[in-house]
């Protein structure tokens, strides 16, 4: 079982077994969107924003 902590309110959080990197995850304390950036050790940051291209 992977565990690691959120970045945003310190909270531990207990990554699924199939989780995978990259994967973007909810903080089971927060709702901050988290992204899995590597499986051992476990380790998470804040997920990316998501920006416009508005059609470019």
């Amino acid at each position: 079982m992977n565990t690691c902590s959120c970045p945003e309110c310190a909270a531990e959080l207990t990554l699924p077994d199939n989780a995978m990197e990259h994967e973007i995850i909810p903080c089971q304390d927060c709702g901050t969107e988290l992204e899995i950036v590597s499986l051992s050790p476990a380790r998470v940051e804040l997920a990316p924003e998501i920006e416009e291209d508005w059609g470019e």
